[in-house]
């Protein structure tokens, strides 16, 4: 059957920051699609270039789901496409977009990032429908793909340019804003503290990389056995609605606890910051609060952002709340414990341990059923490329709209037996 977009439309809400959107958006109007955008903010405005088919929304956010709903029914839209599933405006979009039986697209970073983003449809992360996959189900739908495991790459190549956009974007939503004066940002911080931020953290880039290469070396020439620990951005959505914290001080307190009673007394702990943390959080009050109040002066280290891979290499362990970075640990086959939801909370390669226990003695995984897991994500959900580097987005570009035009969502299509062969990851020059 043609893949063709002639008589849907598509309704686009928020994106990551950049021309992701805008670019998706083009192609499909070259399919034959209606194309829409609405935008909440400057920001949104900004990097979307089809004026004609822009949707200002500039109302107050009680009255976006009335609005929703007006939108849906006038252009007769079939399709939406957001960035997130968790924001309020998203939240109450796709409740009312499956009432009405329209598709939903959802985007979010990759499951096995930094060289993937994810698509699935109706939700991500506790959202996703791989949540309710079992791995007996994932190696019944692997039995006729020929897939070759391709190697994850160890950097992220989008870092600056996310950065950047993130920064460009939260000033056009600071500095020129008047049409949207009820906007109200899905985040605790304010636009211009974001904004600042942003700004703070490029200006920091040289002094954060030297703090984390002195941190790194300590480690590596130590020479004592050590458990990692993954923070996340507090702020972030898989963090605030998927896990049982509030603040990443309240996990660290649970973590070190359970390191100075169950850990052996000659092994260490590195905490390693999300490498888009801002400063937001008081990380490191909080850490040096715990090694005074656990006694470990000597046996914590914290390592701000960075690669993952170097740390990992010579990890007994790794602990987080549901961070996507422990996708790197379980392809390694170190012992992981999460305390959130994650749609790799499988019970084969997850360990169940107490926490103490799991310093103590950690429990292996199931390397051969995490191998058939990442390749059931490879085969589906996760396509190779980025949002905010031009060369990632002409990758992703290759793959993700045929995605969304198919009837069926990846993890039916592989389920069926026809879905497509997926181009994997090779390293650019």
């Amino acid at each position: 059957m043609r893949i063709s977009g002639e008589g849907r439309c598509f309704l686009l809400l928020q994106g990551p920051h950049g021309p992701f959107f805008n670019r998706l958006g083009r192609m499909l109007r070259q399919t034959g699609a209606q194309v829409w955008r609405v935008g909440f903010n400057q920001g949104d405005a900004a990097f979307w270039r089809d004026k004609a088919h822009y949707l200002p929304f500039t109302d107050t956010p009680e009255n976006w789901p009335d609005r929703f709903r007006a939108i849906l029914a006038s252009h007769q839209v079939t399709d939406i496409v957001l960035y997130g599933d968790v924001r309020p405006i998203h939240a109450q979009a796709i409740d009312i977009a499956k009432a009405a039986g329209v598709t939903i697209h959802v985007f979010e970073e990759g499951y096995l990032r930094p060289y993937w983003i994810t698509y699935e449809r109706n939700g991500s992360n506790g959202n996703s429908a791989l949540m309710d996959m079992s791995i007996r189900s994932m190696r019944r739908a692997l039995r006729k793909s020929e897939l070759e495991l391709p190697d994850p790459p160890a950097h992220w190549g989008d870092m600056r340019h996310h950065i950047f956009y993130g920064a460009l974007y939260h000033f056009c939503v600071l500095a020129l804003n008047q049409r949207y004066r009820h906007f109200r940002p899905h985040r605790a911080l304010g636009v211009a503290q974001e904004f600042a931020l942003y700004l703070k953290r490029l200006w920091a880039m040289p002094l954060t990389s030297l703090q984390r290469r002195i941190a790194s070396w300590r480690i590596r020439n130590g020479g004592f056995p050590y458990h990692l620990v993954l923070l996340q951005l507090e702020h972030d959505s898989s963090f605030q609605a998927h896990s049982p914290f509030s603040t990443i001080t309240e996990f660290l307190e649970l973590v070190f606890e359970g390191f100075a009673k169950g850990a052996p007394r000659h092994h260490h702990l590195v905490i390693k910051a999300h490498p888009m943390e801002d400063g937001r959080a008081p990380l490191w009050a909080s850490i040096t609060a715990l090694i005074q109040a656990h006694g470990l002066k000597g046996r914590v280290h914290f390592v701000r952002g960075g690669k993952l891979a170097a740390l990992l290499n010579h990890a007994r362990s790794a602990v987080t709340v549901n961070s996507t970075a422990a996708q790197q640990v379980l392809w390694r086959g170190m012992p992981l414990k999460i305390f959130g939801r994650a749609v790799y909370d499988k019970p084969e390669f997850v360990s169940d341990q107490d926490i103490e226990a799991f310093f103590a003695h950690p429990a292996r995984p199931d390397a051969r059923a995490y191998r058939d897991y990442r390749r059931f994500l490879l085969e589906t959900s996760q396509v190779p490329g980025g949002y905010y580097s031009l060369r990632g987005r002409r990758q992703l570009m290759r793959h993700v709209v045929d995605l969304m035009l198919v009837p069926d969502d990846p993890y039916t299509a592989l389920m069926r037996g026809d879905a497509t062969p997926r181009q994997q990851v090779r390293k650019a020059k």
